[in-house]
């Protein structure tokens, strides 16, 4: 089962399994983690649960169009941005390290 540490903003870390077939923004909402707000749901429309992926022990699957548009209104981001609502866990991603930002927009 694939451990994923969540870094919030203020440096507090939250250590997590995370099931196979979640989401990444699942995963946090299922242990109420805070800095991922998740507004849409998942549907990758809102850019509310922005985070940065610090390491993974796999390759992350390429970014797609419409998170592509998401990540392009947010003014944070980064080369290593993601919608976590758009990572998938799984065994081929295996552990990560999440950094939260220090808002949602």
């Amino acid at each position: 089962m694939p451990v994923i540490k969540f870094i919030e903003f203020d440096g507090t870390e939250h250590e997590v399994d995370a099931d196979g077939g979640m989401s990444v923004m699942e995963v946090a909402m299922k242990y109420d983690v805070p800095g991922i707000d998740a507004d849409c749901g998942g549907g990758a429309v809102c850019g509310t649960c922005h985070c940065f992926v610090e390491e993974s022990a796999g390759p992350l699957p390429d970014v797609d169009p419409q998170e592509e548009s998401m990540l392009g209104l947010r003014p944070d981001r980064e080369s290593n941005s993601r919608l976590s609502c758009q990572l998938q866990v799984s065994d081929s991603i295996g552990d990560m390290t999440i950094k939260l930002p220090e808002f949602q927009m």
